[in-house]
């Protein structure tokens, strides 16, 4: 009998199709492999990128590890650099942008995972 291995190497993450020129790649999660308890994904949001207003229902953690990525949360306006990080907690209004000159590389996690449902986005 085999045993199960206790660890699981991601090695092909799940590209999200995008139509605003950001790229993220989730390594677990729902899209990746159907994790509904938390999802961990690499981005790259390039200048001049924003999302609208959303109010998640799930905790996110960003830590930036290139550039400097811009949330307004509550009508603050907060921007972090390279090496910091930031917890919101869910069902917290706020809103996700690149302002900048220059392209912003961050990983994500989002406990539960990540949805389009979960998001609540404002159109």
């Amino acid at each position: 009998m085999e045993e199960k291995k206790k660890y699981q190497i991601q090695t092909s993450p799940f590209v999200v199709p995008t139509d605003d020129g950001k790229v993220i790649k989730e390594h677990f999660g729902l899209a990746s492999d159907g994790n509904s308890k938390i999802s961990i994904a690499h981005m790259v949001a390039p200048p001049g990128w924003s999302e609208p207003f959303q109010t998640p229902e799930f905790d996110e953690y960003t830590f930036i590890i290139k550039g400097k990525k811009q949330f307004i949360i509550d009508n603050e306006t907060i921007v972090l650099e390279a090496g910091q990080s930031i917890k919101v907690e869910k069902n917290t209004r706020l809103q996700y942008s690149n302002p900048f000159t220059e392209a912003c590389e961050y990983i994500a996690i989002c406990l539960p995972a990540f949805s389009m449902d979960a998001v609540n986005r404002e159109r």
